[in-house]
């Protein structure tokens, strides 16, 4: 970068390019973007061009740096990895928003939840600070479908009726089956379905509840199905078809047996 000097090494790595950019736009630059979504490890800087943003009137165009002017960063929008000033993930997740098609964005949120960044839930609260930028309205809608969740009450008053869509008896609601509560209950059919609040955060913990439930349901002959609540709210057509495959299946081997 023109201005700014590495001595006594005639390489630099990516980080050092990374770094020159940011201190060739000026005192207040930060990584941003698919840069900033790299050296996060969410994402894949494939432009070739480094992108940097800086406030407005800063930073004049330079070869090889894509500069974002930004009227609206404030000082938690910035971080700093391995000594480099970017943005935090949050907004970093926001500009990418811009960017990306909606899988991809999926699995950039994905990342930052594996990597401990920020967890889904945090990222759709956090979003509120940012209301009407760009990004935050296509980030909003993907997260509503993946942090949706619904009460016991509004969960059945949703759910039931796909069950009846599909023509299957109205489930069995809240009862214990093998020492555990279940959401619905088919005692003829052996089906349980359970449904999770939150497609995406899922720890440790909560995980080895989940197996250990479904393991001891499919140990006495049940089937556990489970949906999200998002799914039951937005994505009613895949919930109606896989209750039928799966209802048809058990008929079938209750028939056959």
């Amino acid at each position: 970068m023109r201005g700014v000097y590495a001595v006594g090494r005639w390489d630099l790595s990516r980080e050092g390019r990374w770094m020159a950019a940011v201190l060739a736009c000026g005192p207040h630059a930060m990584l941003s973007h698919g840069s900033a979504a790299a050296l996060w490890g969410i994402g894949n800087a494939s432009s070739g061009l480094i992108e940097i943003s800086t406030p407005v009137g800063h930073a004049s165009r330079r070869q090889g740096i894509r500069v974002h002017r930004r009227p609206a960063l404030e000082e938690a929008d910035l971080c700093v990895r391995d000594g480099i000033p970017l943005t935090c993930p949050v907004r970093t997740l926001i500009d990418l928003a811009t960017q990306l098609e909606p899988w991809q964005i999926e699995r950039a949120v994905n990342e930052a939840d594996r990597l401990d960044l920020v967890d889904p839930e945090t990222l759709r609260a956090s979003l509120e600070a940012y209301k009407g930028q760009p990004g935050v309205r296509r980030l909003r809608e993907l997260l509503d479908r993946r942090t949706f969740r619904m009460t016991d009450s509004e969960l059945e008053r949703r759910f039931l009726p796909l069950v009846d869509s599909v023509g299957l008896p109205r489930p069995l609601t809240r009862q214990h089956v093998n020492g555990f509560r279940v959401d619905f209950y088919w005692p003829q059919l052996g089906l349980i379905v359970e449904t999770d609040g939150l497609r995406y955060h899922r720890t440790p913990a909560q995980q080895a509840r989940d197996h250990l439930r479904d393991q001891a349901h499919a140990a006495a002959g049940l089937t556990p199905l489970r949906f999200t609540h998002g799914q039951v709210r937005f994505e009613a057509g895949h919930v109606r078809a896989t209750l039928l495959a799966v209802a048809r299946r058990r008929l079938g081997e209750a028939r056959a047996a």
